[in-house]
């Protein structure tokens, strides 16, 4: 058998990288707004949660929606529109000035994220690489999104320094079209059998709605949702509130952070620097061993790591420690989800049966972000909501292991 020789850096996964970098270093900031927002209008901590809930449902629901638009219209068509939509949401948003205008306009910027993230790219990038280089290119992709993590969080937080929020959102309006420069890479050929290319969508989705593997992997993806999406909305003012001092003259201090605020934007950047060694790790060990026992090991590893975090008292050592090893597993989860509905069902409409499975990720979310304000305003604390995240992390954990990881075979032709 001759070894495949497809380079894994193409064209297309590098424009790819640029647009999920770009996109997700403007939605992983969104957490360190919570507190200027809230604070200069007075609004309670859940309008701003809701708004970012209703952010990701939109994606969430959004994400199928612009899979079919790429797989009928075409592949930049769809990035063309979702970035369109996310820079006029982000705008409209700075203008905004109630709870309601607010929450509205993160429908926007929800389909926009959905038009330029891991639904349409992680589709492109697959189609485009080698039966031997999928997994480790979709790893990539989803690295690059995490690399967008490291410098989102920090970013608005300098520039919340120089200019008021709204102007940053319009800054990232504008970074959010320069995005749109990477797109004459963006050429990922039809690689589908001439079989799946005959068979119609509908024939596909009948047949994964059928198989009770699909059912488990759209139900274990909540948990990453909902874990995610309350960490990046939540941890910076977790931090912020309940973290103990920053010793004078440590290493933190040296590095310029002398507050509880800076810990938390540096947490968000912590755990998108691991997750670039994390996912590509994952992508990596997907193309060698099963995909399901590994997203059952994460899910596992995630639990207990959260476990250990809200029983121990919370110091910049244990948010650091816990910023690292969550951050590795992150989004580690998302090329071997991805991949194993590849695997499964095809290559030919992967973008929208992944972008279904994406919804419960994104319904997760929404459960996340919002459930976070809404129980912080009742209690005081994020101590209940983060014990939901545990259990729900450990049910994903479970719910993997009776997929049956085997290709379902195509309806004759």
């Amino acid at each position: 058998m001759t070894q495949d020789r497809t380079p894994i850096f193409t064209p297309v996964l590098i424009a790819g990288c640029i647009i999920m970098m770009l996109g997700f270093a403007i939605r992983a900031s969104f957490g360190v707004f919570q507190i200027p927002i809230a604070e200069e209008f007075g609004w309670p901590r859940a309008e701003f949660s809701l708004a970012i809930a209703i952010q990701n449902l939109a994606w969430g629901i959004g994400q199928p929606i612009f899979g079919a638009i790429a797989e009928k219209m075409g592949d930049r068509k769809a990035i063309v529109l979702g970035a369109l939509m996310y820079a006029a949401g982000l705008i409209l948003s700075s203008f905004a000035t109630t709870p309601g205008g607010h929450q509205l306009l993160e429908i926007l910027v929800g389909f926009g994220i959905a038009g330029t993230g891991f639904g349409v790219i992680l589709a492109i990038v697959g189609r485009a690489s080698s039966d031997e280089n999928r997994s480790m290119s979709l790893g990539i992709a989803t690295a690059a999104g995490s690399a967008g993590q490291v410098i989102g969080a920090p970013a608005a937080e300098l520039l919340l320094g120089f200019f008021p929020w709204q102007t940053v959102f319009i800054i990232f309006a504008g970074v959010m079209l320069a995005s749109l420069f990477a797109l004459p890479m963006m050429r990922a050929p039809k690689m589908a059998s001439k079989q799946e290319l005959e068979e119609s969508l509908g024939t596909v989705l009948k047949r994964a709605f059928k198989d009770p593997s699909y059912t488990m992997i759209f139900l274990g993806f909540f948990s990453c949702g909902y874990q995610l999406a309350f960490i990046t909305a939540h941890f910076p003012a977790f931090i912020t509130e309940v973290c103990g001092p920053i010793a004078a003259g440590g290493v933190l201090a040296g590095m310029g952070i002398t507050t509880t605020s800076g810990l938390g934007a540096l947490a968000i950047s912590l755990i998108g620097l691991a997750n670039i060694g994390g996912t590509i790790l994952a992508g990596y060990l997907g193309k060698k061993y099963t995909k399901k026992y590994l997203l059952a090991g994460i899910y596992t590893g995630r639990t207990l790591v959260a476990l250990w975090f809200i029983m121990v008292p919370m110091t910049p050592t244990t948010v650091i420690i816990f910023s690292l090893a969550m951050g590795s597993l992150w989004l580690a989860t998302v090329p071997l989800t991805s991949g194993l509905v590849a695997h499964i069902y095809g290559l030919r409409y992967m973008g929208t049966l992944y972008g279904i499975v994406f919804f419960s990720h994104q319904l997760g979310s929404f459960l996340g972000v919002w459930l976070g304000g809404r129980l912080y305003d009742a209690t005081g604390d994020y101590t209940m909501v983060w014990w939901v995240g545990i259990g729900v992390g450990a049910f994903s954990a479970i719910v993997h292991l009776p997929v049956r990881e085997k290709r379902v075979e195509l309806a004759a032709a």
